[in-house]
């Protein structure tokens, strides 16, 4: 027999799911008529978005995975110097805001880049498909490294082993071994960042130029033309692509976990033998070339803010800094919706893994599929969504509307989180509490949540730092009275004031990192005092289940 409580935690996840999540879908479709898709699915100006979309979202996924890849092999297997340093540059870029990228490629790499124009005294931009190229690539090359590397670490060395004592050479063992036993992993890696590709709004905003892509003219059509039903016609048929590499990426996901686990068992291994000379000049000096392109964006930043006039006249200056005080409302709105938004993702995904894999409520699969549906919806369409709801429902709270946004963003990543820990936890345990006469929710909150602790504040964390840097579901919700700071980042960048941009920017890095330090020195003490550790961010994203 349910208790009231549980009734209550049910009844508030679905509501959560049906009015956060599938309502403000339902208003995107409703918004578009049959001349809006006809329109965009004929006309020779849509169809050239559409190549350039498929392109970039080709090359972009293609080259961060192949760069992933290969410097995931080359931290776990490659024997180089200096591997737990190169380990760390892809984790930091990962949890960098997503706008500082973009910002660092145009000082770098802009008309006065400092690499264009001051180093090679070239008269060029990259604004256009090669610009969006690099920049999404050094932006999406970290979750393809986070993927492969635990890819790469479950295989069983002893495969290798085996090859090389049968007279097989390193490049032999490597294309039939090494490279096939990672298939799976690539493959996640590749419709993961496709996903993510084709969603990314903050990269071809500031770099893309006359580039045009659709997450862009989602944003186009509804404030430069007001016309919503184009707009959501043009989301749609981003939607459509996004959601067919979601379904793939799950399933093979749930296909490959049973192979993982037999390939990574926990057998004796024998010591891999290192790699060649050659071998290892080569992969320590593609992590040198990458790591440091990483590096070059954060210093970028930081030489912008204090520059007086990017490229023109590099002088010393405080004055952009001193300026960052005039965005105090900007900052403190970013940091107070993000912690807000990260809060409610955070509990809405420890009360929804929980019904779904600790219960057996009625709609179970129903809210496991609603609660990941924003992962395959681009962050463009679902601001939109959130809009035209808004206006549906006649509900003018601009604050309010943008917690929704970044809860709902990143509730599919806490979800995953969640589902991940409550499945290492055994049903024993819950049968030991309810023969103690504990019902559903005190074995949610005195013993599951109690030894969760250390993944739901990893999962908190996460979703905080991408909060507050988010850009593309909240572009349509920002007003006067509820300004962000990446928005006026984004707004300085594209009216030229790149000193400002950067010292705004350099400011709200600092903050995310300090948040990021503050929460690591509060993870470790969780940890030490609870009885069983558990699994970092990092480790609980893409490892296998053992």
């Amino acid at each position: 027999m349910k208790s009231k409580s549980l009734s209550f935690f049910w009844t508030l996840t679905v509501l959560y799911a049906a009015v956060c999540i599938a309502f403000p879908l339902v208003c995107v479709a409703l918004s578009v008529t049959a001349g809006d898709i006809k329109e965009v699915l004929f006309s020779k100006v849509w169809h050239e978005a559409m190549r350039n979309t498929a392109l970039e979202c080709v090359s972009s996924t293609t080259l961060s995975v192949i760069i992933g890849y290969i410097f995931a092999y080359a931290v776990v297997k490659g024997d180089i110097p200096f591997a737990k340093f190169f380990s760390l540059v892809p984790i930091v870029h990962l949890v960098t805001p997503p706008f500082v990228g973009g910002l660092s490629f145009i000082l770098l790499f802009g008309r006065q880049g400092y690499i264009t124009k001051t180093i090679l005294g070239l008269d060029v931009s990259l604004y256009g498909f090669w610009g969006l190229l690099i920049s999404q690539v050094l932006c999406f090359f970290p979750i393809s490294y986070m993927i492969c590397v635990q890819t790469l670490q479950g295989i069983n060395p002893n495969y290798e082993q085996a090859a090389r004592g049968m007279g097989a050479s390193r490049l032999r063992i490597f294309f039939t071994i090494t490279l096939p036993l990672s298939f799976s992993g690539i493959l996640s890696a590749l419709l993961f960042i496709a996903v993510s590709v084709l969603s990314d709004f903050g990269n071809p905003m500031i770099v893309a130029g006359r580039f045009k892509v659709l997450a862009v003219e989602i944003y186009t059509q509804l404030t430069g033309w007001m016309n919503a039903g184009k707009s959501a016609a043009i989301g749609l048929v981003i939607l459509v692509p996004s959601i067919i590499l979601f379904v793939l990426q799950n399933r093979l996901m749930k296909n490959n976990l049973a192979k993982f686990a037999t390939i990574g068992g926990k057998t004796q291994f024998l010591p891999s033998k290192k790699s060649s000379l050659a071998t290892r000049i080569f992969l320590t000096a593609f992590c040198a070339v990458i790591s440091l392109s990483v590096i070059l964006q954060f210093v970028a930043i930081i030489f912008g803010a204090f520059q007086k006039l990017w490229g023109i006249e590099t002088s010393f200056t405080l004055e952009h800094m001193k300026n960052v005080l005039r965005y105090s409302t900007e900052l403190k709105n970013s940091v107070s919706f993000a912690l807000c938004g990260a809060l409610i993702s955070t509990f809405i995904a420890c009360l929804s893994s929980f019904i779904v894999q600790r219960t057996n409520l009625c709609m179970k699969r129903a809210i496991d599929v609603l609660v990941q549906i924003p992962a395959a919806v681009p962050g463009s369409l679902f601001g939109l969504a959130f809009s035209l709801a808004s206006i549906a429902l006649n509900f003018r709270n601009s604050s309010a509307m943008i917690v929704i946004a970044i809860s709902v963003g990143f509730l599919p990543f806490s979800y995953r989180i969640m589902s991940s820990v409550f499945s290492q936890i055994k049903t024993t345990m819950d049968d030991g509490a309810i023969s103690l006469g504990a019902n559903k929710i005190q074995l949610l909150f005195t013993v599951l949540l109690p030894i969760s602790k250390g993944g739901i504040f990893s999962s908190f964390l996460y979703d905080f730092v991408r909060g507050v840097g988010t850009m593309s579901a909240v572009i349509f919700l920002v007003s006067f009275k509820t300004p962000l700071a990446s928005i006026k980042i984004l707004n300085l960048a594209e009216e030229g004031f790149w000193g400002k941009a950067a010292s705004l920017a350099l400011v709200l890095t600092i903050l995310t990192f300090s948040v990021i330090g503050l929460g690591k020195l509060v993870l470790k003490k969780i940890e030490d005092k609870a009885p069983r550790k558990t699994k970092s961010i990092f480790e609980f994203s893409f490892r296998r289940r053992k």
